[in-house]
C-alpha cells in the first residue's frame, strides 16, 4: 500500500514541486481546497479528503479534515492493535502531514482589518492536524516550513523514510508553529475585546538570530533573538557588512548609540562605552559631528562604539579610521567609506537603513521568578515645557543647549549628570549613588571647559549642594525636573549665584 501525504497549506511555496517529488515516491497526495486546485493544475494526482471521509467540505469550508478518518491516519500508532483498529475501521495511515496555517499575522497587519475578518483567519484543522501528527513523531513527519521541503525529499530519496532526528526536529517545529500561532491569536483579541495597555498574560517570543560567543562576560552563555513581525529599523533587522561576529555587550552598546542619534535632526554621533555615553555631539556635517564627540572625552572613545545618524561619507569614514574602535551604526556607508574601513577587518559595521521602527516598543527586564515590562522612555521636551524657576532668564542661545543636554541625559545611567557646551559633551556623571558625586565626575571631567557650559540632571536634586558645587565651577544654567521637597533651596541657591535654572516636570531615570 502507498504511503498517505495530507497537503494544505496557506503558503503555497514550493508545494507544487515538494508534491510531484513525494508522488514520484510514491506517495498518495490527500488534499484539501486551494491546495487541491493547484496541484490538480500543476498536474499531479490529488486525492480530496472528502473523498476519503465520504462528507464533503461544510459550513463555507470550516470542517474539512475535522473527521476520524483523517486523525485516525495520523494519530494511529505502529502497534498491532492501532493497526487491527484501522483495518476494521477501513481507514488508511496518514504518514506526512504537510500543513502551514491561515494567515492570521497577515490578515490583521492589514489597514482597516475587521474583527470578523480576523476571526474567519483562526486556523481550525490546521492547528489540529499539525498537533496529532507532531504527537505522533515515532511514526508520523510533519512538515510546517516550506524551507524544509528539500531536506524531507532528500532524506526520503535516500532512504526512503524520514529518521527519528528529523521526525523530533520537525514535530518540535510543529509544535512552536502552532505556540506561536495561538499566540498572536490571544493578543490580538485582548487588544480588540480588552483593549488593556498591559494584557493578563504577557507572551514573549522571539526568533533566534545568532547564537552569541559569550554573554556579558565568557562564563555566561547567550543568544540573540528577534520578535517576530517587521524589523525594519531595528537592531534585529539590521544588516552587518563587515567585522567579526557582534558579541553580547556590542549589542548593548549599539542600542545605546543609535538611541542617542535618533534624538537629533541634524546630523549627530554618539560613542558609547559601557552604555553610556562618553561622547556625543551634533554638526554642520557628520564628520564636524564625529570630530566633536571623538574630542568629547578621546580617551574613553578608545575601543568604543559609534552611532551616526546619517549615511558614513568618505570623510568621516578617515576620521574613524584613526582610533581603534568596535563598531559603527549608521543608515548606511558609502562605497568609499566601505573602502576605506574595511582597511580594518575586525571593525563591525552595522547598517540601519532609514526606516525607523514606528510599533510602540517595551523595555523587559528580568528578575526573580519574573520579568518587568515598560514603555520604551520616548518623551520629548520642547521650549514651550520648560518652566524658569530663577530671577535669571536663561537666553535664547542657553535654552537650546539645555535641551540638547536634556536630550542626552535621558541616556546616562541614573544618577546622571551630563555637562555641555555648544551642543557638545563635556563630562559625564554616570551611575553613581549620589548625585553631588555623578555632578564632581562630570565637572572634573569638563576642566576648563565649564565656564559659560550647562548642567543636566536625570532627576530632581536632594539638596542645593550640587548647585553650589556647578556655580563655582562657572556652570551658567542648569535643567532639571524638579519636584524636591527642597526645591525652594535649590532655586535660592541658584538665584544666590546667578544662575539660571529651568524644571522640565519631567524625570528620566534609567537603571
Amino acid at each position: 500500500m502507498s504511503k498517505g501525504a495530507l497537503i494544505s497549506v496557506s503558503d503555497k511555496r514550493g508545494v507544487v514541486d515538494f508534491a510531484r517529488g513525494l508522488k514520484e515516491l510514491g506517495y498518495q497526495i490527500i488534499s484539501t481546497g486551494g491546495t487541491a486546485l493547484i496541484l490538480q493544475e500543476a498536474g499531479i494526482a490529488v486525492t480530496p479528503v472528502s473523498e476519503i471521509t465520504g462528507y464533503p467540505e461544510i459550513l463555507d469550508g470550516r470542517v474539512k479534515t475535522l473527521h476520524p478518518i483523517i486523525h485516525g491516519g495520523i494519530l494511529a500508532r505502529n502497534t498491532e492493535e492501532h493497526l487491527q483498529q484501522l483495518a476494521d475501521l477501513g481507514i488508511n495511515l496518514i504518514d506526512l502531514v504537510v500543513v502551514n496555517l491561515y494567515p492570521f499575522r497577515e490578515t490583521i497587519a492589514k489597514e482597516g482589518v475587521t474583527l470578523e475578518e480576523a476571526i474567519e483567519n483562526i486556523d481550525i484543522g490546521g492547528p489540529t492536524m499539525v498537533r496529532a501528527a507532531a504527537k505522533n513523531y515515532e511514526r508520523v513527519a510533519v512538515v510546517v516550513n516550506p524551507d524544509r521541503y528539500t531536506e524531507v525529499l532528500g532524506q526520503l530519496s535516500h532512504d526512503g523514510k524520514i529518521n527519528l532526528t528529523m521526525r523530533k526536529k520537525l514535530a518540535l517545529e510543529a509544535f512552536t508553529h502552532t505556540a506561536s500561532y495561538d499566540q498572536a491569536v490571544s493578543l490580538y483579541l485582548d487588544r480588540v475585546w480588552e483593549d488593556q495597555e498591559f494584557p493578563e498574560h504577557w507572551f514573549l517570543e522571539g526568533e533566534k538570530i545568532q547564537k552569541l560567543r559569550y554573554g556579558e562576560n565568557p562564563h555566561q552563555k547567550a543568544a540573540f533573538y528577534g520578535f517576530n513581525g517587521k524589523r525594519e529599523g531595528t537592531l534585529a533587522g539590521a544588516e552587518q557588512l563587515q567585522g567579526k561576529e557582534l558579541s553580547y555587550n556590542n549589542l548593548v552598546d549599539l542600542e545605546s548609540a543609535w538611541s542617542i542619534v535618533l534624538e537629533f535632526s541634524k546630523p549627530a554621533a554618539s560613542i558609547i562605552k559601557h552604555t553610556n555615553p562618553c561622547g556625543a555631539s551634533i554638526g554642520e556635517d557628520l564628520c564636524e559631528a564625529y570630530i566633536r564627540a571623538y574630542n568629547s572625552d578621546s580617551i574613553s572613545a578608545f575601543g568604543g562604539i559609534v552611532g551616526l545618524n546619517r549615511e558614513v561619507d568618505q570623510r568621516t569614514a578617515e576620521e574613524i579610521s584613526k582610533t581603534f574602535l568596535e563598531a559603527i551604526i549608521a543608515p548606511a556607508f558609502s562605497e568609499e567609506a566601505l573602502v576605506i574601513l574595511s582597511e580594518k577587518k575586525n571593525l563591525r559595521l552595522i547598517a540601519m537603513g532609514y526606516q525607523q521602527a514606528k510599533k510602540k516598543e517595551y523595555w523587559i527586564e528580568p528578575i526573580s521568578g519574573g520579568f518587568l515590562v515598560q514603555e520604551r522612555d520616548r518623551a520629548q521636551v520642547s521650549k514651550d515645557d520648560l518652566h524658569v524657576v530663577t530671577k535669571k532668564q536663561p537666553t535664547e542661545e542657553q535654552i537650546e543647549e539645555l535641551l540638547y543636554a536634556w536630550k542626552i541625559v535621558k541616556h546616562i545611567k541614573s544618577n546622571a549628570i551630563v555637562v555641555t557646551k555648544d551642543k557638545q559633551i563635556m563630562g559625564v556623571g554616570a551611575g553613581q549613588m549620589n548625585r553631588v558625586g555623578a555632578a564632581k565626575i562630570a565637572l572634573e571631567q569638563a576642566k576648563g571647559q565649564v565656564r559659560g557650559a550647562v548642567l543636566a540632571s536625570d532627576a530632581f536634586f536632594p539638596f542645593s549642594d550640587t548647585v553650589e558645587l556647578a556655580a563655582k565651577m562657572g556652570i551658567g544654567a542648569i535643567i532639571q525636573p524638579g519636584g524636591s521637597i527642597r526645591d525652594e533651596d535649590v532655586i535660592a541657591k541658584a538665584n544666590e549665584y546667578g544662575i539660571a535654572m529651568v524644571f522640565t516636570g519631567i524625570r528620566h531615570f534609567k537603571h
